[in-house]
């Protein structure tokens, strides 16, 4: 047996550990930053939830109306978060 704390039902759940604030922005909640699989559960929520490419359009989205990047720039990088849609999928 390892000693490894059992992982929670929400473990690597986007909408659970990174849900969207009331200020349009994704905050993790209190209740995760005690947990001990924070980190890892981070992780996982963003390389393997169908959501985790929202999340990514939404920061892309985010730094263009900030004026951080260019519109060519936001094109490429919403193409490229498309294709790997694409490949996911297949």
């Amino acid at each position: 047996m390892t000693d490894e704390p059992k992982k929670p039902v929400c473990y690597g759940v986007i909408d659970e550990v990174f849900p969207m604030g009331g200020d349009g922005l994704r905050h993790s909640p209190g209740r995760c930053m005690a947990c001990p699989h924070k980190t890892p559960c981070l992780r996982t929520a963003l390389s393997t939830d169908p959501e985790a490419d929202n999340v990514r359009e939404e920061r892309v989205d985010r730094a263009y109306a900030a004026g951080n990047l260019s519109f060519l720039a936001r094109w490429s990088k919403k193409k490229s978060l498309a294709g790997k849609g694409k490949k996911r999928g297949a």
